[in-house]
Formats: C-alpha cells, structure tokens, sequence
C-alpha cells in the first residue's frame, strides 16, 4: 500500500473504496474474475493509474469500451482535472460504472453507453485510452475518428505490443497518422512498468505529453506542468 498511497495521494480513500466495489459487486456480476481479487492494486489499480503520466493537463479523455472502469475510472480518481467520458456498449457495465461514479462522486465522469462507432460522430477528444478491448489494428479503427488534430490514442498492452503496432501499421497509413510510439510508465511503482503503444493523429499535438518513458531511448523523460 506504499505505493498506492505514493500513486493516489490524497485520493487513496476513493480508489480503497473502488477496489471494495471491484472486489465485490465487480465478481459478483462478472466483470472482474475472482483470481484477481488478490492482485487487484498491482496489476490493476496501479497499473492503469500511471497511464496518468502520458496524459497532459486538463485533457479531454474518452476510455473505449469501459468494461469495469479500467483505466477510465482509476484516472478520474487519480486525476480530477481530467474530464473522461466512459464509453461502453453492454448494458450491464455502464450501470456498474454508473453505480462506481455515484458512489465516488466523480463529478469529472461521464458514462455513455455505445459503440465507438457510433460515438464518433458526437465526441471529440483529446486522447482514447483502452486495455484489453482489441489488437490495434481494430482498435484504431475505433478510436482515431474519436481524436481531434493531433489527439492520442493511448493504448494499454503487454508483451505483444511491438508485434501489434506492426501489425497495424497499413491501417496506420490509412489513417494518415503523424507518429507511432511505445511508452513505458509507472517505473519503480509497478514491475513490470506499464507499456503504452502511442498513436498520434494527424499532426503534433499543441500540447506535449507527459512523463512517459519512451522504449530503448535511455533515461530521458517527457515533462509537463502538474498544478499544485
């Protein structure tokens, strides 16, 4: 819990009482197994709670395809200046995010129920952020016509991340994207750190993204402000 308190701060209460609601109501209704219950904090919590270092300050997030809320409710928790949009087609799941933003007061949370399709035509943000919803070669079919300019999709993934950006690199093309990237956050506060395949549309953004890693490029590091 030393590194949950390091990783949350002031808001460790609320993610202790999300974890709770994982932990039960969660298993319960099927959206998280019961194996996970003991490493819920390491390999969930935490892990998606870094992602914050890639995201700039005051952006406007949409999570594609929710599922428990992860990472889209662990970033509202971890980062109230963000307004996130929790996008999620089954029903079943928008209401136990529902449940999870009354519960936590998230006042910075919007749950939409929907396909990413289908919400590309209403919503335009600033970075799309996913774990394990689709290899990326489908899931940046879904997620770039969400972006505006120079908007991010900041895709979780694991061992196979290098293999899946090349994979999808002539639907990348297509897309016409400006750059593709692999991250790494959340080093020294979870083993293994976090790997983020990062995909940027169209042009550079205006704003520069935060403090993640980039793979093999030694110990250099984005930096951004952070309000006090």
């Amino acid at each position: 819990m030393g590194i949950a308190s390091e990783v949350f701060g002031d808001a460790l209460p609320l993610a202790e009482r999300y974890a709770e609601f994982l932990a039960d109501a969660g298993v319960e209704r099927g959206l998280i197994g019961p194996r996970e219950v003991d490493r819920l904090w390491e390999r969930h919590l935490i892990n998606c709670a870094v992602v914050e270092e890639a995201i700039p300050e005051g952006a406007e997030v949409v999570d594609i395809g929710s599922g428990a809320g992860l990472p889209g409710i662990v970033l509202a928790i971890v980062r109230p200046d963000l307004s996130i949009t929790l996008l999620e087609p089954l029903l079943r799941r928008t209401t136990f995010l529902n449940e999870v933003v009354e519960m936590l007061e998230l006042e910075n949370v919007e749950v939409r129920r929907g396909r990413a399709e289908e919400a590309a035509r209403e919503l335009s943000v600033d970075i799309a952020t996913a774990r394990a919803v689709a290899p990326l070669e489908r899931l940046a079919k879904w997620a770039l016509p969400l972006l505006r300019p120079g908007g991010e999709l900041l895709a979780m993934k694991g061992e196979r991340a290098a293999t899946e950006l090349e994979e999808a690199q002539p639907v990348l093309k297509r897309f016409g994207v400006r750059t593709t990237e692999l991250l790494q956050v959340g080093r020294g506060k979870v083993e293994p750190p976090t790997t983020l395949v990062r995909v940027v549309a169209e042009r550079e953004p205006r704003r520069q993204s935060g403090r993640g890693r980039l793979v093999g490029k030694g110990d250099a590091k984005r930096s951004r402000k952070r309000s006090s």
